[in-house]
């Protein structure tokens, strides 16, 4: 990519992560916060700019726009879409980047207190002579997911400034409250108008992801009933004792810290309570369907099983889907990931394809309609502040858009 467009490409990634677009979980509003609207609007008017067609933010703060075709044949209308707010499980309020030209693979100091080092993120040393965008170590960065923001609108900005490009119509979606798993929400995918679209909302170079966790949300709700612990005996329940005890019953090696590929887990998210009461708020992941209804079973079967002791209500378990695993929807349209995969290699990447430990909005989109498989965005350590991007695997992903384009056009 020319130096030209490497430039707008950062200085638009820059942009993007000095708007503060955090989400909030469990806010019925949509979208969840007023600030995703800030930038909502500004790349609605910056699409306008560049020349996409059919620009529109509609009621609900998503963003859509399209790339004219450039061919006189029929070519299946694809989409890229990213999403605008950031994890709540860091602050993204008032992000201070730091650029690191010609990394030379040490520790990098991002303030007195906090330093990135190879030494706990090895992963770095792959990154020796690039350029690095990190944080100031008070915020996380938004790498997730305004680097794939950055990428998709400035490939769509170079689709048009080069017309010999052949390919058909490019469709982009720009989503809010990814992050607390509504973003696909009130995604119109027949106002979209693709036929299959790509999340850029993966990690490091290479990624292709079109198998996700079938995913659940678990909550444990328990009454007790407090006593003075002198006088408690056959009186009191305590509500943060069967919370301990409810935990422990589940597998204890089944957990996000000692699980990988496609191992599931139960992950308790959440815990608050006392001898009155108590609230356990669970993640339940599986890849596979069955284990994933298993799990889902076990959870339920152990709270009555605790509740069989009691004669009134003490404690109940609601579990309600979230998502499921894509890849049932997107071998409908295989091609879409036969063409990622070689617009992969011939931009000179070794696709490296694995199935996600959890979830994007194309899962949801794809049983919605729109097959969408995930491709790298680039960024590293999500949600917090040892938060980076490699400017040069921003170039790739830019580049990958623009051949996917293309090949869908030739094939």
């Amino acid at each position: 990519m020319q130096t030209d467009w490497r430039e707008k490409l950062v200085n638009r990634f820059l942009k993007y992560v000095s708007i503060y677009t955090t989400s909030e979980a469990f806010v019925e509003q949509f979208p969840s916060t007023d600030r995703q609207w800030d930038l909502a609007r500004y790349i609605e008017n910056e699409l306008k700019e560049i020349g996409l067609e059919d620009v529109s933010l509609d009621e609900n703060g998503y963003v859509f726009g399209y790339v004219p075709s450039t061919v006189d044949k029929e070519v299946p209308t694809i989409g890229f879409i990213a999403h605008m707010d950031t994890s709540p499980d860091y602050s993204g309020e008032n992000v201070q980047p730091i650029i690191w030209e010609n990394y030379d693979g040490g520790d990098l100091q991002l303030n007195e207190e906090m330093i990135l080092s190879p030494k706990e993120f090895p992963e770095m040393l792959r990154y020796k002579g690039q350029t690095l965008i990190t944080t100031d170590g008070t915020t996380l960065l938004g790498a997730d997911d305004k680097a794939g923001l950055a990428e998709i609108v400035t490939a769509a900005e170079y689709l048009i400034a080069h017309p010999e490009i052949k390919h058909g119509r490019i469709a982009v979606g720009f989503t809010p409250d990814e992050e607390v798993g509504r973003g696909a929400d009130f995604f119109n995918v027949e106002n979209f108008g693709a036929e299959w679209a790509y999340t850029m909302d993966g990690s490091e170079v290479g990624e292709l992801e079109y198998e996700n966790f079938n995913a659940a949300s678990g909550i444990v709700t328990i009454k007790g009933k407090s006593v003075h612990p002198g006088y408690a005996k056959d009186k009191m329940i305590n509500a943060a004792s069967i919370a301990c005890e409810f935990a422990a019953a589940l597998p204890s090696d089944e957990v996000p810290e000692l699980t990988d590929d496609r191992e599931g887990f139960f992950h308790l998210a959440d815990i608050q309570g006392d001898v009155s009461e108590a609230k356990m708020v669970y993640i339940i992941r599986d890849h596979d369907m069955d284990q994933y209804e298993a799990r889902k079973a076990l959870f339920v079967q152990i709270a009555e099983d605790i509740q069989s002791r009691f004669d009134h209500p003490v404690i109940t378990a609601e579990v309600t889907d979230q998502y499921f695993n894509m890849i049932e929807k997107v071998q409908e349209k295989f091609a879409s990931v036969e063409i990622a995969e070689q617009a992969l290699k011939d931009c000179g990447i070794t696709p490296n394809i694995k199935p996600i430990r959890g979830g994007t909005d194309g899962a949801r989109l794809s049983f919605m309609g729109l097959p969408c498989p995930n491709i790298f965005a680039g960024g590293h350590n999500f949600h917090g502040p040892y938060e980076y991007v490699p400017v040069e695997s921003m170039e790739k992903a830019v580049e990958v858009i623009v051949r996917i384009a293309e090949l869908t056009a030739e094939k």
